[in-house]
């Protein structure tokens, strides 16, 4: 198990860093889309399950769709000049640098306390009782506030696409 997880980690990052490297703006969202399904399969190793789901169904799915297609409707002039390169490498190279930095020594300075307890056989089902019975008007606000987002932003579209 620990080879997967090396190989998702490698793939992970390197389309991590792809997305932000490529100039063509449908790569770039593909790439995340890619990043996204590693790290449901990070959750898949970690036995947790439901987030592995989530990670699929809601980001790769349904995000990374969004994310095309309101490029695809948006998008303006040649796909080769929609992500052109950045003037600022050096700062944000330097940022990357500080925050890793920073990361490596909270995540090596803490003492992190081990768990003897066997890992539960699944969490989807307590996770799913709560959503819907303890949690069921917050679950619908977010299917409303959802959907009218997306209405929002079909009607945006349509506006930007009857003013050219």
């Amino acid at each position: 198990m620990e080879i997967v997880f090396w190989i998702t980690a490698f793939v992970v990052i390197a389309s991590a860093v792809g997305v932000v490297t490529m100039t063509n703006l449908i790569h770039s969202a593909l790439l995340l889309a890619l990043t996204m399904f590693g790290v449901a399969v990070l959750f898949v190793i970690l036995a947790a399950d439901f987030l592995a789901a989530v990670q699929v169904l809601v980001y790769v799915g349904a995000v990374m769709a969004l994310v095309v297609f309101g490029v695809m409707i948006l998008q303006r002039g040649p796909m080769n000049l929609s992500n052109m390169p950045s003037k600022h490498v050096l700062g944000g190279l330097f940022a990357a640098i500080a925050t890793m930095g920073f990361l490596f020594w909270g995540l090596g300075s803490t003492e992190w306390p081990v768990s003897e307890a066997a890992p539960a056989a699944t969490t989807v089902e307590p996770i799913a009782e709560l959503l819907f019975t303890k949690y069921v008007v917050a679950f619908e606000v977010a299917g409303v506030l959802l959907t009218v987002a997306a209405i929002g932003a079909i009607i945006l579209a349509k506006e930007v696409r009857a003013g050219d």
